[in-house]
């Protein structure tokens, strides 16, 4: 497994991340996963505290009661469920946030998260607000570093130039190239790690019907995952393909995977030792669809 640190924090992440939400619900089960991703150099491990309800977070706080210290835990914030459990509601402010840490650190059995992110954001935000209540977490040691999951421009900007996040996860595929317009240069630029998930475009990429995607055709979805198949072979997948088509972007420091099975792990994490993309296949895969823009929070 490689390293990289996570922007200005001291977070050394692994380059493949484990994305928790799609775990499933029995906790044994998931243990075990969750483990034999430890036992193949996966460190860094992402849920939320909105997955399940709070429950992704309990089963990953059971796995990982005895062995804590020594992997990066990061959640989410600012989905605040309603209390009759029907849905959500956007809540960014001080006072929430400051109250839903304490629920976190009890569901994931830990008196301190790695990195804490808000779970979306608009421009419209009190954002300053939003800075002071993760500083004051950090102060307080309940959190060691901040960052945002956002896909939206403006929002990833005012971050950026307002606070001291080390992070921002957002989507980046062969299907989703936005990022690139402004966002990827920024953040390196801004020392600002990106974590880079729907690296397999919900599974479009490498095994499911094609269809329609962002705005690709059923057509055009079809002919990208022909290319990545195309490149594929007995030594690289096309997992392994579309996922490094992903991390060969310089800001990215890690691609975050949802990962429900054993073959599913071994899959991502071998994209590590497999044959590199050259050059040549590079450039086949970045023509294979059109350059997509976000055409909103510009």
């Amino acid at each position: 497994m490689n390293y990289r640190l996570l922007g200005k924090s001291d977070l050394q992440v692994s380059s493949i991340g484990f994305g928790c939400m799609s775990l499933g619900e029995n906790d044994a089960d998931n243990a075990r996963l969750l483990h034999a991703a430890v036992d193949i150099g996966i460190n860094f491990f992402d849920t939320a505290d909105l997955y399940q309800q709070g429950q992704n977070e309990i089963t990953v706080g059971k796995a990982f009661k005895e062995n804590r210290k020594d992997l990066i835990i990061a959640t989410k914030v600012g989905n605040q469920i309603r209390t009759d459990g029907n849905g959500w509601n956007w809540n960014p402010t001080k006072k929430y946030i400051l109250e839903a840490v304490n629920k976190s650190l009890q569901r994931l059995q830990t008196d301190y998260i790695d990195l804490y992110q808000l779970h979306g954001g608009t421009i419209n935000d009190p954002i300053d607000e939003t800075i002071e209540a993760f500083e004051i977490l950090k102060k307080e040691g309940k959190i060691r570093f901040y960052g945002i999951s956002s896909i939206r421009p403006n929002v990833i900007r005012s971050y950026a130039y307002r606070s001291n996040i080390c992070s921002v996860m957002m989507q980046y595929s062969l299907l989703d190239k936005r990022p690139e317009e402004s966002c990827l240069n920024l953040l390196a630029d801004k020392n600002i790690g990106a974590l880079a998930r729907g690296g397999l475009a919900s599974g479009l990429l490498v095994n499911k019907p094609a269809k329609p995607y962002l705005n690709f055709t059923e057509a055009q979805v079809k002919k990208a995952a022909g290319i990545i198949n195309s490149l594929s072979s007995n030594q690289r997948s096309n997992t392994q393909t579309a996922l490094q088509f992903v991390g060969r972007q310089p800001a990215i420091v890690s691609a975050v995977v949802g990962i429900r099975t054993q073959q599913q792990l071994e899959e991502a994490v071998k994209t590590i030792n497999t044959a590199p993309l050259t050059a040549e296949e590079i450039n086949l895969l970045r023509l294979a669809v059109p350059l997509n823009y976000y055409k909103e929070h510009r």
